[in-house]
């Protein structure tokens, strides 16, 4: 009984984790998004659903080594987590674009 509570709540928290990580993902695209020239929404939004597309594609690839199993949804749950973990991060380093950098395609924040 002990176990199945332990695999539970392992279970839930890495669900915990993908929601947590989810949100700050949605809040920062929505920074991105506001900041982000009109052609440039356009663009943004095509890649990332491209990119959520992609994400779930490959976590479901992650836990078929797993399929069936009590443990495979915690190894999904996982997968999403860090992989919004890793895209949020890479959204957020379009805030930080420096004047004259032309590799990245947000304009720079202005000074307060």
């Amino acid at each position: 009984m002990k176990r199945f509570l332990i695999a539970g709540s392992a279970l839930l928290l890495s669900a915990h984790q993908y929601q947590a990580a989810d949100k700050k993902l949605n809040q920062t695209y929505q920074a991105v998004i506001k900041r982000a020239a009109a052609p440039q929404r356009d663009l943004l939004k095509k890649a990332q659903q491209a990119w959520i597309a992609l994400r779930d594609a490959d976590c479901t690839f992650i836990g078929s080594g797993t399929e069936g199993g009590s443990i495979q949804p915690m190894i999904v749950n996982q997968c999403l987590a860090e992989k919004t973990a890793e895209r949020e991060a890479f959204l957020a380093s379009l805030m930080q674009c420096e004047e004259g950098d032309l590799s990245c395609p947000l304009t720079p924040a202005l000074s307060p």
